[in-house]
């Protein structure tokens, strides 16, 4: 009379499903893509493109090692920075 008690203990975990399949689209899926849009852009930093870090300081690549760079940020001043630094680049030599 009524009722499977196997049918209803299912229907127990479609809010649950729904739930983490809207958290899926709309965090962790764009987070994801938005990672993979960085790494594209850190294997595409280049000789004489001109970057910010992620901690504001703007210069030009002088030279692309295989995790770092070294960024000239002015005259006679050089530093040597891993790519996961850099924020952004603002001017590419294409």
């Amino acid at each position: 009379m009524g009722t499977e008690p196997g049918v209803s203990s299912l229907l127990q975990f479609v809010p649950a499903i729904l739930i983490f399949m809207v958290f899926y689209f709309l965090v962790i899926k764009p987070r994801n893509e938005k990672q993979g849009e960085q790494k594209k852009m850190l294997e595409g930093v280049k000789k004489n493109d001109q970057i910010v870090t992620s901690s504001g300081i703007h210069g030009t690549v002088v030279q692309v090692k295989e995790k770092t760079v070294l960024v000239r940020i002015d005259e006679n001043v050089r530093i040597e920075l891993d790519k996961e630094a850099i924020a952004t680049i603002t001017k590419s030599t294409t």
